[in-house]
């Protein structure tokens, strides 16, 4: 990813941080576009959606999207990799949930292009009204 080491920019030690100023926006992009490329698979979108409402086990994501052990075990490895879900294990179970903090960059990245359409669909109401107004 671009040379970005994305492990440091996930879990900076207190002296690296002096030395992350410059590198801070390439680790932002750079982790959400790892977010990103582990939501673009469908199965793993439907585990996220299914972690949205509470936390889960294997057992219940497998029985909720009708999927084998294997295969919901890979889907969470990648997420778990790309930092979008933690686990905990309780009673030699393993329970997942959503992390806040990959979904908070991303909204936090939205927001620019939200306010910069905000103001483009205002000058266009106000733009229409006009025209509505000298009919």
């Amino acid at each position: 990813m671009d040379g970005v080491n994305v492990d440091l920019c996930r879990h900076p030690s207190a002296s690296s941080v002096i030395y992350l100023a410059p590198y801070i926006r390439s680790c932002v992009y750079s982790i959400m576009l790892t977010t990103l490329t582990a939501l673009a698979e469908p199965t793993r979108l439907r585990i996220v959606e299914l972690l949205q409402s509470s936390p889960r086990y294997v057992g219940e994501i497998e029985k909720l999207l009708v999927l084998s052990q294997p295969q919901v075990s890979k889907h969470l490895r990648v997420l778990r990799e790309a930092g979008v879900v933690e686990s905990t294990v309780v009673a030699q179970r393993r329970l997942y949930e959503l992390r806040r903090q990959p979904f908070q960059e991303i909204a936090a990245w939205l927001e620019g292009y939200r306010r910069s359409w905000e103001g483009h669909l205002d000058a266009l109401e106000a733009h229409l009204e006009q025209i509505g107004d000298d009919q």
